[in-house]
């Protein structure tokens, strides 16, 4: 077994490991969770809790990326985030108000449009899926990397993305058709 690393060096490896990963986790946060504010305390708390077990990551980790091992942790957090607050009531995670602009092109409307029935139809996906789409579209994970965030294998990730994406293509297109 090797001897346990310096502590410097530790601190050093962790720093680089949140140089590279910060825009990852917060970009995942966010999208998990809607807000900036609570997207940035889960980010903090990720990090926390990262360099608390990074050196047994590193050493379980056998030279593998810690890319999902650190969104796994946001995952964890903000699934505990959302059970801790499931007895209040919060604001929509799409909540478009702050979307209004100047702008009144007929294509920024449609596209606006758009964008929101994806973001409500994302939120409509059970959590697995909801999941699965943010790692994947939002961050550009691989199926690998998703599958080891999650805790699945690679094949059944393929047919969770592949399914999430049917479905939301089935909630677009219904939330189209009521809006005509």
């Amino acid at each position: 077994m090797a001897s346990p690393k310096p502590k410097a060096q530790l601190d050093h490896e962790f720093s680089e490991l949140y140089r590279q990963h910060l825009k990852d986790v917060y970009s995942y946060a966010y999208y998990r969770v809607g807000n900036h504010h609570d997207a940035e305390d889960l980010t903090e708390q990720t990090f926390l809790q990262a360099y608390r077990h990074f050196e047994r990551a590193q050493r379980e980790s056998n030279g593998r990326p810690l890319r999902p091992w650190l969104i796994r942790i946001a995952h964890n957090l903000a699934a505990n985030l959302y059970r801790d607050r499931s007895r209040k009531p919060q604001t929509p995670i799409d909540d478009t108000s702050g979307l209004s602009s100047m702008h009144t092109t007929e294509d920024l409307v449609e596209s606006r449009d758009e964008l929101t029935r994806v973001l409500e139809g994302v939120t409509q996906l059970p959590e697995d899926r909801r999941e699965a789409l943010i790692m994947r579209f939002a961050l550009d994970m691989d199926n690998r990397e998703i599958a080891r965030a999650l805790g699945r294998t690679d094949g059944a990730t393929k047919v969770l993305i592949h399914r999430a994406i049917r479905q939301l293509e089935t909630i677009v297109s219904q939330a189209e058709k009521g809006s005509e």
